[in-house]
């Protein structure tokens, strides 16, 4: 990345404890590569103060704005317009100036998808367990349902009300699926039938914690997808590798959102192998 100027564009990632977070990695390493005279940082902001950083960020002339836990659902409330997606998952992780104010997007459901397109055929109208209830839950079950067809999702989480109120944001888009919520002491008949098992959590986030402890419970003709990224290897998909399933990491997720957002902002084409590249070896260092 070149040294910033008094002409250099800003681009921010706004969440909480975000010291983690390869974004500022993938698209400083894709500005650099497009020439593109802008700069990403993550910005830690606690929930109080959301709308204030918004407001900051439209005043000193950002760019552009991802967002991340805990702060997706209210930079949505927050936002001068919506898109359908957002509108629909009640969470944006993604902001994009115009004349009128911030814009809010969602484009965790493209990245929550991009690496399933290889599965596509064994996962239409699957059954899908998803851990969690928060704002990346919300992408992959609107995903699933929408995208896959999905006919089951087990919704598991440890505070079943929240899980229940993701139900019922988006049941129009179940169509005919069929929604249900459990918690981790009632899941395991769900987690072995489905064919898609999904942590939407951050466990396993460099703490050696998992949303499921029974390796067991896996089976070879599963697909297991972590959507945390840092280590590529969870705890999480070690025990479902140990039983021959299909894992999916959360890299892959992530470059994915990342270039959806990066579209949005710059209209050009993500560098994708650049941005994977400087992934790499920053979770190497």
């Amino acid at each position: 990345m070149e040294t910033p100027t008094a002409s250099t564009g800003l681009m921010v990632l706004l969440g909480e404890s975000i010291g983690y977070s390869l974004s500022p990695t993938l698209h400083n390493a894709a500005f650099a590569h497009d020439g593109i005279d802008c700069v990403y940082l993550a910005c830690s902001v606690e929930s109080a103060g959301v709308r204030a950083a918004m407001d900051g960020l439209w005043a000193l002339g950002a760019l552009g704005a991802n967002v991340t836990i805990p702060h997706k659902q209210q930079a949505l409330a927050c936002a001068t317009e919506a898109t359908p997606t957002a509108q629909a998952l009640g969470a944006a992780n993604t902001l994009v100036r115009t004349p009128e104010g911030w814009r809010a997007d969602n484009t965790d459901v493209a990245g929550f998808l991009a690496p399933l397109d290889a599965h596509r055929s064994r996962l239409e109208g699957a059954r899908v367990v998803v851990f969690g209830a928060g704002g990346a839950a919300r992408a992959v079950v609107y995903g699933v349902l929408t995208a896959l067809e999905a006919a089951k999702v087990t919704l598991v989480a440890r505070r079943p009300e929240q899980a229940e109120a993701l139900a019922a944001d988006l049941e129009t888009a179940a169509g005919r699926a069929k929604m249900q919520v459990a918690t981790p002491g009632t899941a395991a008949s769900s987690v072995r039938e489905a064919d898609l098992v999904v942590n939407a959590t951050p466990l396993g986030m460099g703490d050696g914690r998992t949303p499921w402890p029974g390796a067991e419970d896996f089976r070879p003709e599963q697909v297991v997808y972590d959507l945390v990224y840092r280590p590529a290897q969870t705890p999480f998909l070690d025990a479902a590798a140990s039983r021959g399933a299909t894992t999916i990491g959360g890299l892959p997720m992530l470059l994915g959102q990342a270039g959806a957002a990066y579209r949005l902002w710059t209209g050009r084409e993500f560098p994708l192998d650049v941005a994977r590249e400087a992934a790499l070896s920053a979770l190497q260092s």
